[in-house]
């Protein structure tokens, strides 16, 4: 999934707004992020194989490290503690935690059998990427529930919060529709620089957009002070 992990984020927002946007889309993509950094390390491998699946020219080979689900528990326990600690919050941490191992769940649902339960251990996935209209259909609808979340709890403080947002999401959104679409990559390093690009441009085009919107549940000053 693509979207699908964004509006996981959007929604996890909502639910406890201290933590800030950008902590929240790093932790859902947070395995996609880690990806593209162990290709170019040689400890996992991906293949480009037109057909694979009808959303995706890629054959995932081996990414046991950043996309199984023990290491994602892993990696999700580690961001989790960080942020408890930096935020003072076990709820927090919690949900980080859990916005990690979100990404596991939601790719088991998309990707054919490719997905580790650990490493060396048994391949799994439902396989919503074998039709396009059905995943079109189910992240849109993810997406668009989440988005109404998000911009009824967390409104614009000014045009900056307004454009920076749904300049996100047009990004996203073209970039995940045009996907099954386009010509497949050129090569692995190609891959892999769209990958770190990413990594590079998402948590920071998040938190500019926190910085310009308010949570629409939070008391005005005055009354808090009181």
């Amino acid at each position: 999934m693509f979207v699908g992990h964004l509006a996981v984020a959007l929604v996890a927002k909502r639910a406890e707004p201290k933590v800030p946007l950008a902590a929240l889309v790093a932790a859902v993509f947070g395995a996609d992020l880690l990806w593209p950094v162990f290709l170019l390390l040689g400890l996992e491998a991906v293949r480009i194989d037109p057909g694979n699946t009808a959303f995706t020219p890629l054959d995932f080979v081996s990414y046991p490290w950043s996309h199984s689900l023990l290491m994602d528990v892993l990696w999700g326990a580690v961001a989790g503690w960080v942020t408890m600690r930096v935020l003072g919050s076990p709820r927090a941490g919690a949900l980080v935690g859990l916005a990690v191992v979100s990404h596991w769940v939601l790719d088991f649902a998309s990707h054919r059998p490719d997905m580790p339960v650990w490493p060396g251990g048994p391949m799994v996935g439902l396989g919503l990427w074998n039709s396009v209209a059905a995943t079109l259909v189910v992240e849109g609808a993810m997406l668009a529930v989440a988005v109404a979340i998000y911009t009824r709890a967390m409104p614009a403080r000014d045009r900056t919060g307004t454009w920076a947002f749904w300049g996100l999401l047009a990004v996203c959104i073209g970039a995940w529709i045009s996907g099954p679409f386009s010509p497949p990559p050129p090569s692995v390093p190609a891959i892999i620089g769209v990958g770190l690009v990413m990594a590079a441009v998402l948590p920071p085009w998040a938190a500019w957009i926190d910085r310009h919107r308010a949570t629409a549940t939070a008391k005005p000053r005055a009354q808090r002070a009181r």
